[in-house]
């Protein structure tokens, strides 16, 4: 990870056809299913495009998924606005896939890695930064957001973590068979 390659490698999808195409597609669904939730209180929703976070940036890494996740966000406010435009969502969405980066991209992916990327991601990503924006946005105490979002959040990890597992263990052959990811042989990838 502290290689110049290893940036490099991601930088470098940002120039080629078919990385740009997926990375297209990914901004898509990520739309797409980002407006597909559960409210559960004011600014609080239970979805599952986290899922595809976590796939693109395992394919894309640190750089590619960083200008994903901020034209993801930005894209999908024009589309389908939902309360004020927020510069902080975008941090919080560049955040949330440089984490899972991170944590998959030319790494074993392991439930470990899952386990510390999602707990990071839902207790950095989401509740600490999440409150932040909706009390600077809402004028409620960020102590309220915060209560409600770790809740929300403590409740749901186990089952997001055993979604992940179950989503890179389905796909790890289609991503390597596609050339997404290099082979597991010849990497030090693990998906199980």
């Amino acid at each position: 990870m502290f290689t110049k390659e290893y940036w490099h490698s991601s930088a470098a999808k940002l120039k080629e056809i078919h990385y740009i195409a997926l990375m297209a597609a990914f901004i898509a669904m990520k739309i797409i299913v980002g407006n597909i939730y559960i409210p559960v209180a004011q600014n609080l929703r239970v979805g599952i495009n986290f899922v595809l976070v976590a796939v693109e940036a395992s394919i894309l890494g640190p750089v590619a998924g960083i200008v994903s996740a901020a034209i993801t966000d930005i894209l999908g406010f024009a589309i389908f606005p939902s309360g004020p435009f927020f510069a902080g969502y975008t941090l919080t969405a560049v955040c949330g896939s440089f984490i899972y980066a991170v944590f998959f991209y030319h790494k074993k992916i392991t439930v470990l890695r899952i386990a510390l990327a999602k707990i990071l991601n839902n207790y950095l990503v989401n509740v600490l930064l999440g409150s932040l924006w909706s009390a600077i946005l809402y004028d409620k105490a960020f102590v309220v957001y915060a209560a409600t979002s770790a809740i929300k959040n403590t409740v749901l990890l186990p089952f997001e973590i055993a979604l992940l597992v179950f989503v890179f263990n389905l796909l790890a052959p289609l991503l390597v068979r596609k050339q997404f990811i290099e082979d597991p042989g010849k990497l030090p990838l693990h998906w199980k």
